[in-house]
């Protein structure tokens, strides 16, 4: 469970939200008339970023929640230090708050990740905040929201692993935002400011090639853009420790591997390997390798750049 200040984004600046204007203007919107909002999409598509930025904004602090089957209402709520009550009793004081009372207390952000792994009676205990803008807490009472306070919630709706229907309860006491994977110049651009890249075809064919897992018929899951920045990142390293050119193909495809065999989930009728997929999606955009005597693209060319 995280708790930024309000302001806060941490030490070091926050990632720049990119194709997400639209997004942004119904969050916002949405909190400012005091609702709930869940926001629902696959991983990778800006869900965190565009909620850290608008809690920037509101100058509002930032309370982080990691939904999984440990989160227990006590856990989110709160409890009494156990030493200090057998001191001084059943205090106020000595009650310790739980992220969901320091938002209420603070006026903040409570941002649910993974509100579909989330167990069904600490859900409960969402519903009746989400209801009443307050909470009672044996022995400490009830806890009001400040102004300002809001819950997001995100789900990715694909996964089916370790998560739960979420029930119409829920649904019936939030608003929901639908987040798609962004643009390919958008994927491109949040490459390109994360990584150092050969040449902006170099990034673009990186791009192209991890869309082109979401799309593939042998590929169940694809990767989103955080492949391509793994991909993109790890070349540049890689060609370097290497001492060859930045673009080497070499370099390349095995960054690829490395970067996208583990975020892609092959169908299970398909007979090849995930390895297998990737290096031909990667033949597929950056062409085959310069030295087999088949291409005259200069080293890391990409196609279309010859």
């Amino acid at each position: 469970m995280t708790r930024l200040p309000s302001g806060a984004a941490g030490s070091t600046p926050a990632p720049e939200v990119v194709g997400r204007a639209r997004e942004s203007e119904l969050l916002e919107a949405a909190l400012r008339s005091g609702a709930h909002v869940v926001l629902e999409g696959p991983p990778g598509t800006g869900k965190s970023t565009l909620l850290r930025e608008v809690a920037r904004r509101r100058d509002s602090a930032f309370v982080l929640v990691e939904g999984n089957a440990e989160l227990t209402p006590a856990r989110l709520v709160g409890h009494f230090d156990p030493a200090l009550v057998l001191e001084r009793g059943y205090a106020v004081d000595v009650f310790v708050d739980g992220p969901l009372l320091d938002a209420l207390r603070g006026g903040g952000l409570l941002y649910v990740e993974e509100l579909n792994r989330v167990p069904e009676e600490t859900l409960n205990t969402l519903l009746t905040v989400m209801s009443e803008r307050e909470i009672t807490v044996p022995r400490l009472g009830v806890v009001r929201a400040e102004p300002g306070f809001g819950m997001v919630a995100a789900m990715n709706p694909y996964d089916a692993v370790g998560t739960a229907r979420v029930s119409s309860a829920v649904y019936d006491r939030t608003c929901r935002i639908t987040m798609g994977y962004q643009s390919a110049e958008a994927e491109e651009q949040i490459v390109a400011g994360r990584c150092a890249l050969p040449s902006p075809g170099w990034g673009a064919s990186a791009v192209a090639l991890v869309r082109a897992t979401r799309d593939h018929p042998e590929i169940r899951v694809g990767s989103s853009v955080r492949g391509a920045i793994d991909l993109a990142g790890m070349a540049h390293e890689l060609a370097r420790s290497r001492g060859v050119e930045p673009g080497d193909w070499d370099a390349g495809l095995d960054s690829a591997l490395v970067a996208l065999s583990g975020r892609v989930r092959v169908d299970e009728a398909s007979h090849r390997t995930p390895e297998q997929v990737i290096e031909e999606l990667y033949v597929e955009h950056f062409g085959p390798r310069p030295d087999d005597g088949s291409d005259e693209r200069g080293e890391g060319e990409p196609p279309g750049e010859a």
